[in-house]
């Protein structure tokens, strides 16, 4: 009986060392994309307060710009039938009315709230619960809500969308920039917020305008264009090849706190497809946390994937389900963040 109980008790002493040395860093980042895509209709309070029930670390989303300067959270530059309804115009006669169809920075906000954009579920996400009327919310809105769960553990990290291959659809990233710290500075919650963007040069300007903001690059292969000739437009001046084709190297230099890569390509593939090319690999994380560099790639929906990155030590993922994550999570031996309910 000794004899088993001390072979019981190095078993367990093993798993238990073997989990610790795996997962180091506690509590693992589960990012609800755009609130939790696969659960709720995206980009709406409903999606957020959902995703603040079940329990996030943080809720990631996306800003654009509209012709009158506010800020409203929607993904999309253009907006598009696939996802809003045109409602009635923002006066008589408007001469702009029908929207949908439109790019949100040549629509005043008054235009933009017009929209419902909460009643038409997308086909690849059939599970989603509606959220009819729902109009574009701002982020003083989302900060309220918050409140009212008593989120203040929780995070934000706010992407501005400039479209820098296509500055001409979306505002200019000055705008982006301005807008967002003002909202953010005054929100309450500034502390837990993170400034992420494809456009490198709207993470130069927000570690110019608001240092004490920490910044996220995202990316993806197509945007670095390693080994072309000349800079890509999404790198904010900076070209590539200057830091042997490194991201991490690349993102340091101008201070960003995390990379948020592509997972890999295709984005829809999974681990062990056989035309499944990973982007996201342990020597680019192990890279990014030689230089204290966080990694947090995007958008990762499967099982499979979801383990795989774990493995390669990411400090969490950006998936439209976040209660798979959760469940994944916990099987791994993650803290699991705390849930909000609602008050």
């Amino acid at each position: 009986m000794k004899t088993f109980v001390l072979a019981l008790t190095g078993l367990l002493t093993t798993t238990l060392v073997g989990v610790a040395d795996a997962h180091p860093r506690h509590p693992f980042d589960i990012q609800a994309h755009r609130g939790g895509i696969g659960l709720t209709v995206e980009s709406t309070l409903a999606s957020f307060g959902k995703a603040m029930e079940l329990g996030v670390t943080t809720l990631e989303l996306d800003l654009q710009i509209t012709q009158d300067g506010r800020e409203v959270i929607t993904h999309d530059r253009k907006t598009t039938a696939a996802k809003c309804k045109d409602t009635a115009p923002a006066f008589p006669g408007d001469p702009a009315f029908p929207y949908v169809g439109k790019y949100v920075k040549d629509l005043t906000f008054a235009q933009v709230r017009t929209l419902d954009c909460g009643s038409i579920r997308q086909p690849n996400f059939p599970k989603q619960t509606l959220s009819p009327g729902a109009k574009m919310p701002t982020l003083a809105e989302l900060f309220q809500l918050a409140r009212e769960h008593r989120a203040w553990g929780l995070k934000f990290n706010v992407e501005t969308k400039v479209e820098a291959a296509a500055p001409q659809e979306t505002a200019p990233r000055e705008q982006f920039v301005q807008r967002a710290v003002r909202e953010i500075s005054r929100s309450g919650f500034a502390r837990n917020v993170t400034i992420q963007s494809f456009d490198w040069g709207a993470l130069m300007l927000v570690r110019k305008a608001a240092p004490w903001l920490p910044t996220v690059a995202l990316t993806q292969p197509e945007f670095l264009q390693v080994g072309q000739p000349g800079k890509s437009p999404w790198l904010g001046g900076l070209d590539i090849d200057d830091f042997g084709g490194s991201p991490v190297r690349a993102v340091k230099s101008f201070g960003a706190s995390a990379l948020s890569p592509v997972h890999g390509n295709p984005q829809g593939g999974h681990a062990g497809d056989p035309d499944y090319r990973p982007f996201t690999t342990k020597a680019l994380v192990d890279e990014a946390h030689r230089a204290g560099i966080k990694v947090i790639p995007w958008t990762i929906d499967d099982v499979a994937t979801s383990n795989k990155l774990i493995d390669d030590g990411v400090d969490g993922i950006i998936t439209d389900y976040p209660d798979q994550l959760r469940d994944i999570a916990a099987a791994r031996g993650f803290r699991l963040p705390r849930a909000y309910p609602a008050c």
